[in-house]
């Protein structure tokens, strides 16, 4: 992997607009500048391909030269580099930093995941979004013999899953409408959503009554309840579930079950990311 140091200059001008004039430098302290410099590190997680200036500004309402001086810090401490097209994308410092994330978020998901299969019954997983997948990062097997299993690191289309569906429901729209974009929604199974109107109703559908569901769209057969895990921000950054057989998960258990996992998939959040 090329470190940051090996990454092209920062250029302004890389998709086509004008090198922008000097920006005053705002106090190093500045809570404002730190708020502006982390968002835009969120959209360029998110965008998956990269993006260039004129985008970046548009989607934050920033000015072009505003975003070009933070661009220029986080690339001098190896947070953005510029892609071969030279358009903008996370650096590789960030891996990381990601990395250690995600396994704090195991370690911390643990018991929780545990009394998930206490109250369901089924297996349990803890899932994070990366660009237009999820990533399934723990897991607390059912103690059935006919259960589901998922193995950590293994990736899946965000649209098609209880999980993925639970995160997009709280993306801003910027970044969600570049996923939508970017992914077509292809279809996994006959029920998985790939009209992106049908998606965003269901999103919205997902944000009033507190959980996902994936009625067999990822794997046929397979019954999926997820909860969006949400950070003080209002933003959900990873996703619990349980999931099993369709046969023993039906759609008329789908309520009671989320009614009864709520509370625990509401202290899971707490623990991990609102203190």
């Amino acid at each position: 992997m090329t470190s940051p140091a090996a990454d092209p200059p920062v250029d302004p001008s890389a998709d086509g607009a004008p090198s922008p004039p000097p920006a005053p430098e705002r106090a190093a302290g500045s809570v404002q500048s730190v708020d502006r410099a982390l968002a835009l590190v969120e959209l360029l997680a998110a965008a998956g391909d990269g993006a260039g200036l004129t985008d970046l500004a548009r989607a934050t309402g920033l000015p072009q030269p505003t975003v070009h001086r933070l661009l220029r810090a986080l690339h001098e401490r190896g947070w953005v580099r510029q892609d071969a097209d030279r358009r903008y994308a996370p650096g590789a410092r960030l891996i990381g930093l990601g990395n250690a994330a995600q396994r704090l978020l195991a370690a911390g998901a643990e018991p929780f995941l545990g009394e998930a299969v206490a109250v369901s019954g089924e297996t349990a997983n803890l899932a994070v979004l990366e660009a237009d997948q999820v990533v399934y990062v723990a897991q607390a097997a059912s103690p059935r013999r006919l259960r589901m299993f998922t193995e950590i690191g293994n990736r899946a289309p965000a649209h098609s899953t209880g999980v993925g569906k639970a995160m997009l429901a709280f993306l801003p729209e910027p970044a969600l409408r570049a996923l939508l974009e970017r992914s077509g929604l292809p279809r996994r199974t006959a029920t998985t959503i790939t009209d992106p109107s049908a998606l965003r109703a269901e999103l919205a559908d997902i944000r009033q009554r507190g959980y996902a569901t994936d009625d067999g769209e990822e794997e046929a057969g397979v019954r999926c309840v997820a909860f969006p895990l949400t950070d003080l921000s209002g933003r959900a950054p990873a996703a619990l579930s349980v999931s099993g057989p369709a046969s023993r998960i039906t759609a008329a258990d789908v309520e009671p079950l989320a009614a009864r996992l709520l509370p625990v998939a509401s202290a899971c959040a707490d623990h991990l990311l609102r203190r």
